[in-house]
């Protein structure tokens, strides 16, 4: 018997054939919709059924060690856009990119790959049904592509691109270069403008050099920006004095919707959205969070922040 079915049906309690049958229904098993983006364009979702989240869960847990770079600052157990903003907030000019379609670029191909280049199954079969596991079928489509919804894409992308981040890391240092992804957003800063020159060149003939996975760049999203201009990092503002912070319009609206909620004038909803944003507040900026604690109340702003159920 497999290595996968004996873990799976040990964890699960389900009898072989039910664990293997729903393994084989998977990649069909998806419930698909779309959200809109900040740019007003759909993002498609695929979200998996319930039998299929708790396989993948436990078998991303069962292939937990392997590996992730450390340029690869997303969904990193305890990490956060912070994370990935403090490594480029003593530098100067930063340089952005962006994958089109990243998630759904990374197809079984490249698993399959990976899985023969470093020998991870003794038995072809855990390739297969790890592969059906992990893919999702696209309605109209014959591939197994990662599905925006998984929770075991987020990993497994990471895991993926493991070859791309150490030659990417290790190209661009040369050039005394700092460089992260934060899932499809990569971000390259120096001291110096001069230092950067370099980058697009890379990052064009890694892309190149790389087989597994395919990727490519979306042009339109390049952006350089100098300490003249506005450095944002994953959402997060780069001040000159080296702090990461959440940047006067978001700050604006924070102090805004604060009124709005001690007026009275929030739903429930409003405030349940206001509560996790000064959580998010608390943990980038406390400085901030002890400004608006101090004009609004501490244990106020604190139960606010801490905890939705008392909203």
């Amino acid at each position: 018997m497999s290595k996968i079915i004996r873990l799976l049906t040990a964890e699960t309690g389900l009898p072989t054939h039910d664990v293997r049958a729903i393994i084989n229904r998977a990649p069909i098993s998806y419930k698909h919709y779309t959200i809109k983006k900040r740019s007003g364009a759909d993002r498609p979702i695929a979200q998996p059924a319930r039998e299929v989240k708790r396989l993948q869960k436990i078998l991303m847990g069962f292939l937990s060690d392997l590996p992730v770079h450390s340029a690869a600052t997303a969904y990193a157990p305890g990490a956060s856009i912070k994370d990935n903003a403090e490594r480029h907030a003593k530098n100067g000019p930063i340089l952005k990119f962006d994958f089109t379609n990243f998630f759904t670029s990374i197809r079984e191909r490249d698993w399959k790959n990976y899985c023969a280049k470093y020998n991870l199954f003794d038995d072809p079969d855990d390739v297969t049904l790890s592969t059906k596991l992990f893919f999702c079928r696209v309605p109209g489509s014959t591939l197994l592509r990662l599905a925006i919804g998984a929770p075991s894409s987020p990993w497994l992308s990471n895991v993926l691109m493991y070859e791309f981040d150490d030659l990417i890391s290790r190209r661009v240092r040369q050039d005394q270069v700092t460089y992260t992804r934060y899932a499809d957003d990569l971000t390259f800063s120096a001291r110096r403008t001069g230092y950067l020159t370099r980058v697009e060149k890379i990052l064009n003939r890694t892309l190149s050099e790389m087989e597994n996975p395919r990727l490519t760049l979306n042009q339109e999203k390049t952006v350089l920006a100098t300490m003249k201009y506005r450095r944002v990092v994953t959402g997060l503002v780069l001040a000159n004095d080296g702090r990461v912070t959440l940047g006067r319009e978001r700050k604006r609206r924070i102090r805004a919707a604060l009124h709005s909620a001690f007026a009275g004038k929030l739903d429930a909803e409003a405030m349940t959205r206001l509560a996790g944003m000064l959580a998010f507040v608390k943990s980038v900026e406390p400085e901030f969070f002890e400004q608006i604690a101090a004009r609004y109340g501490e244990n106020v702003i604190s139960k606010l922040a801490g905890s939705q159920s008392q909203l």
